[in-house]
């Protein structure tokens, strides 16, 4: 039961999310003003993934020195290799859907995308808003996808929403050594 409270209260919480809207570009920015909140976002694809519904490795911090354009985001790489990887292919590591909840997507809004909830699908990144969204993401991958796919090309002109990752320590990247 009280799964099923917490499932409710997320679903809650993403219909609110997605209500309260405010432009922030085409790449979900929060208050870090980096995509992805300041993670590096190529190190994702080195990383070992858990199974699905497992705790995913941590996210890799990228550094204020070393970043790149894209999408109208700045992003920040924990190395040169990482940004010189991205330059090269930008579409194939940036976050699926400019850095919003994947599920939130599925359902048809824009909410933020938190990178410490993420999950590699066919060499694509995808991003969701906190760990209960993550779950209900998880548990259809398929069929969320299609559901985001069919979803996303009605609102990615949308504006985003301007709440922050709720569950995001903030001033965790990137990191400015």
């Amino acid at each position: 039961m009280g799964s099923t409270f917490r499932n409710l209260a997320a679903a809650g919480a993403l219909i609110l999310g997605m209500a309260g809207a405010a432009f922030a570009g085409p790449q979900y920015l929060d208050a870090s003003g980096y995509a992805a909140s300041g993670y590096d976002v190529v190190a994702y694809f080195d990383k070992e993934q858990a199974p699905v519904g497992g705790q995913q490795p941590a996210p890799t911090p990228g550094k204020a020195s070393i970043t790149a354009e894209y999408n109208g985001a700045k992003f920040a790489f924990a190395t040169a290799e990482n940004r010189d990887r991205f330059l090269a292919d930008p579409a194939a590591f940036a976050p699926q859907y400019d850095g919003h909840c994947a599920f939130g997507v599925a359902k048809g809004g824009k909410v933020p995308g938190d990178p410490q909830l993420w999950r590699i699908v066919d060499g694509k990144l995808y991003l969701n808003l906190q760990k209960s969204v993550a779950e209900m993401w998880e548990a259809d991958i398929a069929g969320n996808l299609t559901a985001s796919e069919a979803n996303w090309p009605g609102i990615e002109a949308k504006e985003a929403s301007a709440r922050p990752v709720p569950e995001l320590p903030a001033g965790t990247a990137p990191v400015t050594n």
